[in-house]
């Protein structure tokens, strides 16, 4: 086997944040970027001689030129095996499946998750561990520090066909493409009751799920339409696309639009869904009702014991900081442990592989359970058509039932976008700053209790995790949460989470129930005067 060694020189600023490495196409383009970046994962990663490597993406515009390229690259660096997903194409929850299944030691997924595609848009490359999660801090940590000082990436020739089945040799490595749909397919036969979904459609349910011309196109098409016997056409945008259609692969109810509005419809189908770019995100919304990614999960974790796969109960139940508390009040019911961690799925894997919990959440509208280790956006949908299949009610009747039981935790993220991070980070710091002056004062009808920076420490290695965003904690129980996002490619995106709790008033507009939390956000933060300001690019 012929390996050759290329020179290259460190780009600055390939440091892996909690989705791995993102920015334009532009920058991945340049010669060298993407080959730099990987010879590093492979520089530094475990594995043992001979490993299995996943490979797959969303599909997205560069995708296939990157995949042949490390294909060549893992070749060099002494992989035995890579098993890739025929067209590129792996959902993030569905590589995450087979990394597990067939005992790899890793996986590289090409994805930017719900960020826009095409050629001036974005694109990303992650790797998760062997347990199919994220790489964990200290792993990133280290790709960073060898992007810095790497010298040096290795190839092999070689032609690699990604839309024929089936295996063939890159140098002494064996290529695998493989049906990306048909594993995942196979495990979610195994957790649900199709038998009973199906006869809800049989009887006259009804749903559309809107892929967003992302990966799930596929693999809805399967279970939805063929696998579950919703009618054809149930699925919507289902043909992945390099710059998904020109839209903005976010299951939100801005990019989601069109779907809210045939949901909102006097004939709107009993349920609405939609995933995004790469598949590990979801939208839940019944006839006129919608359902916000931290209800969603408390709703699921009330209810899971109805599919087969959680009949025996849930361990426990984790959700991320920045998700509203109305989990938490599940887990209390149920008696059992509800762990609050920083934003990114990689805190959930160590809750997980522990089994200190079952089902994982996050208010950015990624759910997930055991079966993998990523959120994952067409598990969230068919356990919903799971439950509503069993217990025969509606989205609107459970939400309902659900709140009078637990009380209504009232949410909202506000989304700042492209921010200049010059702004973002001096908002930051002031805010920071004056966190030991906050409690006590009043700001309208609201009495500041406390204020910190999150800071968490991993119940199961110990490890701390600090900076994880900014709390201030009202009397009444509200609270704002001030953070700035790592997924995105331009500038800074400054993200403020709103919360209301309420026991008995369950039936009100969300808008006004936050109306005084949203002044006491800019009261406190100085929003408009750092950032100009005075209104969210995107509410969710």
């Amino acid at each position: 086997m012929t390996i050759h060694s290329h020179p290259t020189t460190p780009f600055a600023g390939q440091k892996p944040g909690t989705s791995g490495l993102r920015k334009k196409v532009r920058v991945f383009a340049q010669p060298n970027y993407a080959e730099n970046f990987i010879q590093s994962v492979f520089d530094v990663v475990e594995r043992a001689p001979g490993a299995t490597l996943v490979i797959g993406g969303d599909g997205r515009f560069h995708n296939r030129v990157v995949i042949v390229q490390a294909i060549r690259m893992a070749a060099a660096n002494g992989y035995g095996r890579v098993l890739v997903g025929q067209g590129g194409i792996l959902s993030t929850p569905a590589a995450s499946h087979v990394i597990r299944k067939y005992g790899a030691s890793g996986g590289l997924i090409l994805s930017a998750s719900h960020n826009p595609g095409g050629p001036d848009e974005d694109f990303g490359i992650k790797y998760n561990i062997a347990n199919g999660g994220p790489a964990p801090e200290a792993v990133t940590d280290a790709i960073f520090a060898r992007t810095q000082t790497i010298d040096r990436w290795l190839a092999v020739p070689g032609e690699v066909d990604l839309d024929r089945l089936g295996t063939n040799l890159v140098g002494d490595m064996t290529v695998a493409v493989i049906d990306p749909v048909a594993d995942y397919a196979e495990l979610m036969e195994s957790l649900f009751d199709f038998a009973a979904i199906r006869r809800a459609v049989a009887g006259g349910f009804t749903m559309a799920f809107d892929a967003m011309s992302a990966v799930t196109g596929p693999y809805a098409v399967e279970i939805l339409e063929r696998r579950l016997g919703f009618a054809a056409g149930t699925v919507r945008n289902g043909t992945p696309l390099e710059d998904f259609g020109g839209h903005h692969p976010d299951p939100n109810l801005v990019h989601a639009r069109e779907l809210y509005d045939a949901m909102m419809a006097p004939d709107a189908p009993d349920f609405g869904a939609a995933s995004d770019g790469d598949g590990d995100r979801n939208l839940i919304i019944g006839r006129h009702r919608f359902i916000t990614p931290s209800d969603s999960l408390a709703m699921l974790a009330a209810n899971a014991h109805l599919a087969p796969g959680y009949a025996g109960g849930l361990k426990g139940i984790a959700r991320s900081m920045p998700t509203s508390a109305a989990a938490d009040r599940v887990a209390k019911a149920l008696g059992i442990p509800c762990f609050e961690t920083p934003t990114g799925w990689k805190f959930f894997g160590n809750l997980l592989d522990a089994g200190k919990v079952t089902i994982c959440g996050e208010e950015s509208a990624g759910t997930g359970s055991d079966h993998v280790r990523e959120k994952d956006g067409l598990w969230a949908v068919l356990l919903w058509l799971n439950i509503l299949a069993v217990r025969g009610v509606s989205v609107d009747a459970l939400a309902r039932e659900h709140w009078a039981k637990f009380g209504r935790n009232y949410y909202a993220r506000h989304d700042y976008e492209a921010v200049d991070s010059a702004a973002a980070n001096a908002l930051i710091a002031e805010l920071t700053q004056a966190l030991p002056s906050l409690p006590g004062r009043v700001v309208g009808p609201l009495t500041v209790a406390a204020a910190d920076s999150f800071s968490y420490t991993d119940p199961v290695d110990g490890s701390v995790s600090a900076g994880q965003g900014l709390r201030v904690l009202f009397a009444c129980g509200s609270r704002i949460v001030f953070r700035l996002s790592g997924t995105g490619t331009e500038g800074a995106t400054l993200r403020v989470y709103l919360e209301a709790y309420s026991a008995t008033d369950i039936d009100r507009e969300t808008p006004a129930m936050l109306a005084d939390l949203i002044a006491a956000a800019e009261a406190i933060a100085g929003i408009a005067r750092h950032t100009g300001r005075t209104r969210p690019d995107v509410v969710t």
